[in-house]
């Protein structure tokens, strides 16, 4: 599979090439258009009690869609539902790990799945489940604004807002603080709420804007709120 981005960073779209009989998963919804002849099927993948992980604590779809190309190829495109870039990560040795809502598609090798991301996670506001995608293949994500990859070198580390966090790899550790020092009040005070701290080595994703942030502000300006 060949997978090009366009329209980046504001409003991206990934094209997934395939060749004859080949597949791509994507999540539920994320479709976009596809060429003439390919197959569409929507499933569980790894099955009920993977689905209902990534459905109902990993806060992704239930089903899983394939996409599988006739024999002479085709195409899919896919796309969030924010406005914002998409990459590509090569998932390998090592899994990743995606917050809710920043996985889009990947490769018939890449198993998508949930893991317990433990209570300073769920703290933060991520639901205490992470999505992790493991196996071989290339898997691609979305954010809302632009995406900024970093590498940090063994013992290096940087603080992230946790509404900005896109997905960094397993290698990567992490503790989840307020952002300001002292009672709640003081990051209150500062805007901000809580910030993961990422020691490496491996990758982070971070994204330029919160979604959070916007729902709040929506909620704000939107008629019923102030009903």
């Amino acid at each position: 599979m060949e997978i090009a981005i366009r329209h980046a960073p504001s409003f991206a779209v990934a094209r997934c090439t395939l060749g004859g009989g080949e597949t791509v998963r994507a999540e539920s919804g994320a479709m976009m258009a596809h060429s003439h002849g390919v197959e569409i099927q929507a499933a569980m993948q790894g099955g009920l009690m993977k689905s209902l992980r990534r459905g109902v604590l990993g806060g992704e779809s239930f089903f899983i869609t394939t996409y599988t190309a006739p024999p002479g190829g085709g195409w899919v495109d896919v796309a969030a539902h924010l406005p914002g870039d998409m990459v590509t990560v090569e998932v390998g040795a090592t899994p990743l790990f995606i917050q809710r809502g920043s996985y889009i598609a990947s490769e018939s090798g890449v198993e998508i799945d949930t893991k317990w991301g433990g209570f300073k996670s769920l703290i933060g506001g991520e639901g205490g489940f992470m999505i992790r995608a493991a196996g071989s293949g290339t898997v691609v994500l979305s954010s809302y604004g632009a995406i900024d990859r970093v590498r940090l070198a063994d013992g290096e580390t940087m603080v992230v807002d946790s509404g900005h966090m896109v997905a960094f790899s397993e290698t990567v550790g992490f503790d989840l603080r307020r952002a300001a020092g002292g009672r709640t009040i003081q990051s209150l005070k500062s805007g901000e709420g809580f910030v993961f701290d990422f020691r490496g080595p491996g990758e982070v994703m971070v994204q330029s804007r919160n979604p959070d942030a916007l729902v709040q502000w929506l909620t704000t300006v939107l008629p019923f709120s102030r009903s």
